[in-house]
């Protein structure tokens, strides 16, 4: 007697699914083509977007305040609006700060200008004397350079103007939008839990205060060095003399979150000024020693210390994502392209099939290939911890 057929043909009850594997050039053109569209998306959508990633990161620094708040006792919507304010004011006294300074510094371009022609005339001179360099005229280099100015002062307005409505919407929407994402963070919770099943939630849930902990720690980090580096600047640039010292050492300290490129922005604009009020290059050379070493003690000992080996981003991948961030968002997105390159790294490091993309984005740490997500912090970062009141 044969068996039956439920031993031969019938369906397996347990029998996994076929999977449908794709040659790797279909599968690696279906990748292209979804980047390509997503850039797209990204570029196309940029007036939506910007105002929700800069909200986005300010929700996510704000966060540890406005739950102390609320563990205080105070309403959500009260909390919230406290965090807001504390931001609006930090803003508008830097801002103020700023603009004394660039009002100073604006009615000193007379002089300046003055005096550089001045230097122009002379090193003219010099190469005239010493290589034989036919002089280029003043006047007719004034000419030309108005004559440019006039030809693109139409396409310069048009920026300006676009600019500066988009700065205006940006600053009406990220506020609206940061009390949005606080307010409702546990319902956004609640909606990316319905993606994944029951018994993997808490795996879920774990991996998000990761990521939430890791960015909240890089970029209160990163501010820290900001600041860090903009007093040591301003420390030697007032020991020094130079003027308007405040502004100068602030504005490198920013530029130092771009590798290599940043200090030598950051020192060409003081040292260029000092030169042409002082007429001295050695005071020169000094200002430009202490972006140099101050860029050292930042490099080596004031980020390893704050930031310690939680995020790293290697040089190469900060100064790609600068580039890309300014093609696809112009300025905005170069403000945004460090921290979002960051957070890009720790949620491809929260994966164990995105590890590697996580790992190539890190810097070396020490010749050690894995870089240890739970390492204690160094004596500063300690401090700012007690400072913000985490555990």
């Amino acid at each position: 007697m044969l068996p039956t057929s439920n031993h031969f043909n019938g369906p397996k009850p347990n029998a996994p699914p076929a999977e449908l594997k794709l040659p790797p050039a279909i599968y690696y053109t279906f990748i292209l083509v979804g980047l390509t569209l997503l850039v797209f998306v990204l570029w196309k959508l940029d007036s939506i977007l910007l105002p929700l990633s800069f909200a986005a990161l300010f929700a996510i620094l704000l966060l540890p305040l406005c739950r102390r708040f609320e563990r205080w006792g105070w309403p959500r919507v009260l909390a919230i609006i406290a965090c807001l304010l504390l931001v609006i004011i930090a803003l508008a006294a830097i801002v103020f700060a700023f603009g004394s300074q660039m009002t100073q510094f604006k009615a000193e371009l007379p002089l300046l200008q003055t005096r550089l022609v001045q230097y122009f005339d002379q090193i003219q001179q010099m190469l005239n004397e010493r290589f034989g360099i036919e002089p280029i005229s003043k006047d007719e280099f004034i000419n030309s350079s108005i004559k440019s100015a006039k030809k693109d002062a139409g396409g310069y307005l048009g920026a300006t103007l676009n600019t500066t409505a988009d700065v205006l919407s940006v600053v009406t929407l990220v506020p609206i939008y940061i009390f949005c994402f606080m307010y409702y963070r546990d319902h956004i919770r609640q909606f990316m839990f319905r993606f994944v099943s029951p018994e993997r939630r808490t795996a879920v849930l774990h991996t998000m205060d990761s990521i939430q902990t890791v960015v909240q720690a890089y970029i209160t980090g990163l501010l820290t060095v900001i600041v860090i580096v903009a007093v040591l600047n301003a420390i030697g640039l007032l020991v020094l003399g130079v003027k308007f010292a405040i502004f100068f050492a602030v504005f490198a300290s920013v530029l130092t979150i771009i590798p290599y490129i940043g200090i030598l922005i950051g020192s060409a604009l003081p040292a260029l000024i000092t030169l042409v009020e002082t007429g001295s290059p050695a005071k020169a050379l000094g200002v430009v020693g202490v972006f140099v070493f101050v860029q050292f003690l930042e490099g080596n000992f004031i980020t390893p210390m704050i930031t310690g080996s939680k995020v790293s981003i290697n040089p190469m991948a900060a100064i790609i994502a600068l580039i890309l961030g300014g093609e696809l968002w112009g300025t905005p997105g170069i403000i945004l392209s460090i921290p979002l390159i960051a957070v890009i790294k720790v949620v491809l490091d929260a994966s164990k099939a995105t590890e590697p993309f996580g790992f190539l984005l890190g810097d070396v740490a020490d010749g050690d290939d894995i870089v240890d997500a739970k390492a204690e912090p160094g004596f500063f970062g300690r401090l700012w911890q007690r400072m913000r009141g985490a555990s």
